[in-house]
Formats: structure tokens, C-alpha cells, sequence
């Protein structure tokens, strides 16, 4: 199982903060052809971009801040330590929101780097600014869970739901960030609180998805039987992974299917469609599914997507064509930990 949590939640609010930078701070041309190499994950090229935009004198602050981003593109974090220090060294002394984006970077960086104090740090620095931010509560739990400071963790994860009661998104992320260090009892405690709470309305899609990460799949498919009926895809994603949990591969790609022929593409349909044509050992229906997902435009999950139709391939024998395909996805993603090794076993066939 590929780390949810640290792809996903780990990574949400930097890259939310980053996106809406975007609409606070005008970029010079060069800096902006910069960020967009770094979309498309030429991270050399955007190096590039940002030298010619430090000659041409553009913008020093957002210049080190593109070169950071490309440096954790190529997994050179001290670098990328270096010039996030860089960009927040440049401050006129009034706190903007490209302050606080900054640092959401430099504590990733940190994170990255195994420097988890020094991430620490950079939480408090956030919240000494503006404690009201959940995000760098949530991220600081993270932080500190990691580090074995666990009731300190506890009081980041408490703070951040007493903000934050009815967001069932954060209160899953809490939960798998606890599974992950080992504490999968006390996180599904907190899920079993949001269910034993009765005078909180809760959709059946909540409902259903709770059931499903306490490992009650019945119940959960259950509930979201229901919630399908809203015609979503989140629903119909739950309701499919509950019953391949179930062992039930037929009646989930039915699930799956029945979605994508309503006309309503979605990548992560076609990817857990993919993951569930695998185990009914249906390779090549598992390749289109994945290859369908990548075809969609903006599709957010495309690093996922590129992995297992690398998979799909090897499972089909063909290694030859997969080890194309994962060379050209580790100049992607260098730190992909999983990819590296897919390349040992890719290296004896």
C-alpha cells in the first residue's frame, strides 16, 4: 500500500498554499516559464527558466522559491532548504501569504531531509503568526507523531478537529497518519467518537467512508449504497474499495463501470478499476483503466496512474516496455522509494 497519508495529506497544504499563490504575487515572464516547467516536471529546465529570470532581475523572492520547489522535484533538499531560507530572508518585515507558503515549503523540505525538529520548529513559527491555522496543526502532529512525542501530537490532532468538527476529510487523515506510526487503535478511536455522536447530522457518504477505515466493510457498503443515489464519485470510489475488501472483485468493477458509463470520467475510478481488473488477473483491461485515468486532463493522481500501468505491464510479461516506462518515471519522481526497487526486480528479468 502505497503512503496515502504522506502523498496526499502530508502534502495537501503546501500545495495549497502554493496554488494560491498564484493569485496574490505577479511573476515576471521568466520566473513564470520556470513554474510551469516544474508543472510538467522539467525541473532541470525550470532551473533554467529561473537563472535567466535572476539575470533579467525579476522577482528575487519568487525566484527562490521556484528554485526550492525544482530542487524537491530533484530531491536535493538541502537546496531546497537553502533557498526557501533564501526567499524568507528577503521579507520587507510585513507578514504576506507568500510568508506563510514559504514556510509550509522549507517544513516539507525539512521533513524530507529527515531535519523532523527542525520541521517542528517551522510549524511553531507558523503558528506563531496566525494560530488559528489548522493545516500547521495537523502537519506539526504529523511531525511530532513521528518523532515519538505522542502526547504532544495528541494535543496538535485535537486542536485541529475542535476546529475543524465536521470535516471528516481531516478526521480520516488523522486517523492514517496514526495507523502509519502504529497507534491504530487510539486513531480509530477517533473515528468510532465521530459515529457515537448522536445529535451530529452525518451524510451517508461520512458515514460510509468511517465504516470502511474502521474496517467495518458491511456496514460501510451499507451506508454508501445509499449515498450513490447522489450519483458521486467519491461514493461510488468508497462503495467499490468496500467490497474489494470484501474479496467481492465482480460486484466492485461492476461499481466502477457503472459510474464511468454514465459519461462522467474520473481518474480515480479508472486507477481502483485498474487496481481491482489486477486481482481478477485481467492485465490488459487493468492497462486501459489505468492508461483511460492518464488521458484525463489534470487528473491529479497521473504519479500513481504511471506507476501501476508499469505494473499492469510486468504483470503481462512484457519487461522490456515496463522498464522504459520506469526509468522515464524515476526522472519524474526520483524519490519514489517503491519505484526504485520495481527497478532492481525489473533488472533480473
Amino acid at each position: 500500500m502505497r503512503l496515502f497519508w504522506k502523498r496526499a495529506a502530508l502534502c495537501a497544504a503546501v500545495c495549497l498554499a502554493a496554488g494560491a499563490l498564484a493569485g496574490c504575487e505577479r511573476s515576471s515572464e521568466k520566473t513564470k516559464e520556470g513554474m510551469e516547467r516544474i508543472e510538467s516536471l522539467d525541473y532541470e529546465g525550470a532551473l533554467a527558466s529561473f537563472e535567466e529570470a535572476r539575470n533579467l532581475g525579476e522577482d528575487p523572492r519568487l525566484i527562490a522559491r521556484g528554485q526550492g520547489i525544482a530542487y524537491m522535484g530533484l530531491t536535493d533538499y538541502e537546496q531546497a532548504i537553502a533557498c526557501f531560507q533564501e526567499a524568507l530572508a528577503g521579507s520587507s518585515g510585513f507578514v504576506q501569504r507568500v510568508d506563510y507558503d514559504l514556510n509550509y515549503y522549507l517544513a516539507a523540505a525539512y521533513q524530507k531531509n529527515g531535519q523532523y525538529s527542525e520541521a517542528e520548529r517551522t510549524y511553531d513559527a507558523i503558528l506563531a503568526l496566525k494560530s488559528g491555522e489548522p493545516d500547521a496543526y495537523f502537519l506539526r502532529g504529523a511531525v511530532r507523531l513521528s518523532q515519538n512525542e505522542y502526547e504532544a501530537a495528541q494535543d496538535d490532532f485535537a486542536r485541529v478537529l475542535s476546529m475543524e468538527p465536521d470535516n471528516y476529510d481531516r478526521l480520516i487523515d488523522v486517523c492514517q497518519v496514526m495507523e502509519y506510526y502504529g497507534y491504530t487503535e487510539a486513531g480509530r478511536e477517533y473515528l468510532q467518537g465521530a459515529l457515537d455522536v448522536s445529535d451530529k447530522q452525518i451524510t451517508a457518504y461520512d458515514q460510509g467512508r468511517i465504516f470502511y477505515h474502521l474496517g467495518n466493510y458491511q456496514e460501510a457498503a451499507a451506508a454508501l449504497e445509499q449515498a450513490r443515489e447522489n450519483g458521486n464519485a467519491e461514493s461510488y470510489l468508497f462503495l467499490g474499495k468496500a467490497y474489494e475488501a470484501m474479496g467481492d472483485y465482480n460486484y466492485a468493477a461492476n461499481v466502477y463501470n457503472s459510474y464511468l458509463a454514465q459519461g462522467k470520467p474520473d481518474a480515480e475510478i479508472y486507477n481502483q478499476l485498474g487496481l481491482c481488473e489486477l486481482a481478477r488477473q485481467d492485465y490488459q483491461k487493468a492497462l486501459e483503466a489505468f492508461q483511460a485515468g492518464m488521458q484525463l486532463e489534470n487528473n491529479g493522481i497521473m504519479q500513481t496512474l504511471s506507476f501501476n500501468e508499469i505494473v499492469a505491464y510486468e504483470y503481462m510479461g512484457e519487461y522490456q516496455k515496463a522498464s522504459v516506462l520506469l526509468d522515464n518515471y524515476l526522472k519524474n519522481y526520483p524519490d519514489d522509494e517503491a519505484a526504485v526497487r520495481e527497478q532492481g526486480f525489473l533488472a533480473t528479468r
